[in-house]
């Protein structure tokens, strides 16, 4: 017993680990089961002490190993594979020990005085169904099915754990670049301000021109200011999407501001077909499908006989010598379900609705994810005309305002032309920023949608190319 005890092991399904190996690893889908390739990456160990500096690799790492999402998918997993491989045990024979001490005092008849004897020792019992017409097979495959949608849950929750974690982090880079860009704003009131005292102190312009400047400045610095608080805010919002406290100490490098943008030059058709392969939810979403079709099978097999075995050895020993020596049983038997009350015509009806509810799941589930992809495409096709937009309204703004500048210092021009040109310029920076990390969000939303979105945040959309027509 203890031999067969210490084989105990997680069950394998289709050959492969029944369960992911970490919250933060994706499990490997089977060839009998995947409808594309979804391959599970090992992650790095979890270091002690956050780096200096987080890359975005490190972002979504260290949300996975942190998520609450993706411990509670991990574990219910590990649930669904153990509670498959207890439904494996179906296919052995059950086999008992005993061991029974028996104290027997029996009357007096004619012939036969009174007496007691008493009776002791092992016996073995085994019992095993041989067949019951698809009930016990069908069972199994439930629970096999349920396994595989469990771990198939686990890949969605890590694939929606790393697209958090990037807006999360696209947000907090998003503000602060927003934060830059206005101090750079605030300093251009500033040398307007300054500009403007000098021509009033010779004379040149009146006191109004100090007043707006000095107004525009003040509301520069007003709008730093909010943006220095939403900064921190961001900083916390991306420290909880890492499962870190909110105020944590960390900091993410710079992104190159001429970072290329890329142009998918795959079509929605070809993307959605991706995802009708890889997709984790939708492959759930037919793996209980399939689940339910063999619930179908269980509840059938009730209506039919079952055939099993059963025996039972044993060895007495006695203090009546005639009582002792060994012992066994032998039955075949043949169960036939005659009448139950209606359950079983219930349970079929059941297992049948379901069936019909999982399928209907299935098919809700695939208009979903067409949806969301065909949204996710022409919303990254958006982003991608809004980036080199706003590239030319803030070169167009940036030398408006260089003109109206020279033109105020030259004498020539007036106050509210170089203000009107700053405010200008400093909604063109916020848009050109607001579009480029708009854009950067909806190629990871695009990813995710299809289901590639790999476990370092990485993009892994086919025909993905430079504006310009280079490869990525």
């Amino acid at each position: 017993m203890l031999a067969l005890a210490a084989c105990v092991h997680t069950p394998r399904i289709y050959g492969r680990e029944g369960a992911p190996a970490a919250p933060s690893v994706r499990w490997p889908v089977p060839v009998a089961t995947e409808r594309g390739s979804t391959v599970g990456t090992n992650a790095r160990p979890l270091a002690d002490t956050l780096p200096a500096e987080l890359t975005l690799a490190d972002i979504v790492d260290m949300a996975m190993r942190n998520s609450p999402a993706t411990q509670l998918s991990w574990a219910q997993a590990h649930a669904a594979v153990n509670a498959y491989g207890a439904a494996q045990g179906r296919w052995y024979p059950s086999l008992t020990a005993d061991a029974n001490v028996t104290r027997t005092r029996s009357l007096a008849t004619p012939g036969r005085p009174a007496g007691e004897r008493t009776q002791y020792g092992p016996a073995l019992s085994l019992s095993y169904l041989v067949f019951d017409f698809g009930g016990r097979s069908g069972s199994i495959d439930v629970a096999r099915q349920t396994a595989i949608a469990a771990d198939l849950a686990h890949n969605a929750a890590i694939e929606n754990t790393i697209l958090q974690a990037e807006i999360a982090a696209f947000g907090y880079m998003a503000t602060r670049s927003q934060r830059d860009a206005q101090q750079a704003s605030l300093n251009e009131a500033k040398g307007a301000l300054q500009a403007a005292q000098e021509r009033h102190n010779v004379g040149l312009a009146t006191i109004a021109d100090v007043l707006q400047a000095r107004t525009a400045l003040s509301q520069a610095q007003l709008w730093l200011e909010s943006l220095e608080g939403s900064l921190q805010i961001a900083r916390g919002t991306l420290a909880v999407a890492m499962g870190l406290p909110a105020n944590a100490t960390f900091d993410v490098p710079d992104v190159a501001p001429a970072d290329s943008v890329h142009v998918v030059s795959a079509s929605v058709d070809s993307l959605i077909e991706i995802a009708g392969r890889v997709r984790p939810e939708l492959a759930a979403a037919r793996v209980e499908a399939v689940g339910a079709a063999s619930q179908v099978r269980v509840a059938r097999s009730a209506f039919l006989p079952s055939f099993a075995v059963t025996g039972t050895g044993g060895r007495n020993a006695s203090t009546v010598s005639t009582f002792a020596g060994p012992t066994y049983t032998f039955n075949f038997g043949v169960q036939v379900p005659l009448f139950t009350g209606f359950s079983r015509e219930y349970d079929l009806r059941v297992a049948n609705d379901e069936l019909l509810a999982a399928e209907a799941r299935a098919k809700l589930t695939k208009q979903q994810v067409i949806q969301q992809v065909f949204n996710a495409y022409y919303g990254l096709r958006t982003a991608t005309d809004r980036v080199h937009t706003a590239a030319d309204l803030l070169a167009s703004a940036t030398q408006s305002e260089t003109v109206a500048r020279g033109r105020y210092r030259e004498g020539v021009g007036s106050i509210v032309d170089l203000l009107i040109a700053q405010s200008a310029l400093a909604s063109a920076r916020a848009q050109e920023i607001d579009a480029r990390w708009q854009w950067r969000a909806a190629l990871a939303q695009l990813a995710h949608d299809v289901g590639v979105l790999d476990i370092r945040g990485e993009a892994n959309l086919p025909g993905v190319v430079r504006r310009d027509g280079g490869a990525r």
